[in-house]
């Protein structure tokens, strides 16, 4: 089955990790990135887990895992070295409409991680259903390679004038074009080469000659 999408809001909502070792550790790094309120359930916690979340509003509970602490969770990732317990997590988060991960196995799954490219605020994110992750992590090497540092910048850019697009030109056919205009390779080579401040004097020009056609 085809699966959605989605880039999830995850400040402040409970999500739960069940293990404290290697894995875990990757897991709840990219959560916390994500301002996500991590509990992590383990006997045995990692040190490399400690202090990766001291400072942090993680919180760290070595135990037995127990469905309880599932209440209230957005999210569940099954991270143990133990099959049978993470059928039973995969279980338990069924019966309580808690959305699950269980590393390792796409079977047990009801969304996967992708792998990410990540240049300031632009995502690309890489999915292969569960079938392959060492292909997405391939697919995200060679991405790497494609997009820079600069088109975080340029999104930045980009983000602010599109305010000031909404607020000036009313047409929304207009609208679309400039942006389409402002957001398309030829304007992204003439951002890197001349650099962000030439880049917003075209810009302005480019609506400013919009906004004198449509008076």
């Amino acid at each position: 089955m085809a699966k959605y999408p989605i880039f999830l809001e995850l400040g402040s909502r409970r999500v739960v990790v069940i293990g404290g070792g290697a894995v875990a550790v990757r897991k709840v790094q990219a959560l916390l990135s994500a301002s996500a309120r991590v509990v992590v359930i383990a006997e045995r916690i990692d040190e490399m887990m400690t202090a990766l979340c001291r400072g942090t509003n993680a919180e760290l509970i070595r135990s037995k895992y127990s469905k309880s602490y599932l209440a209230g969770a957005l999210l569940a990732i099954a991270a143990t070295n133990n099959h049978q317990l993470n059928k039973q997590i995969y279980k338990d988060c069924q019966e309580l409409e808690v959305l699950c991960n269980v590393v390792d196995v796409p079977e047990l799954c009801d969304f996967f991680v992708p792998a990410v490219v990540k240049r300031g605020n632009l995502q690309i994110a890489i999915g292969t259903e569960g079938q392959c992750p060492a292909y997405a992590g391939h697919t995200r090497k060679k991405l790497e390679t494609i997009f820079t540092e600069h088109h975080g910048e340029f999104l930045d850019e980009l983000e602010k004038l599109r305010k000031n697009i909404i607020q000036n030109v009313s047409d929304p056919a207009d609208r679309k074009a400039v942006l389409g205009q402002l957001a398309d390779d030829e304007s992204f080579e003439y951002f890197v080469e001349k650099g962000p401040a030439r880049w917003n004097s075209f810009a302005e020009e480019l609506i400013g000659n919009l906004q004198s056609a449509q008076r």
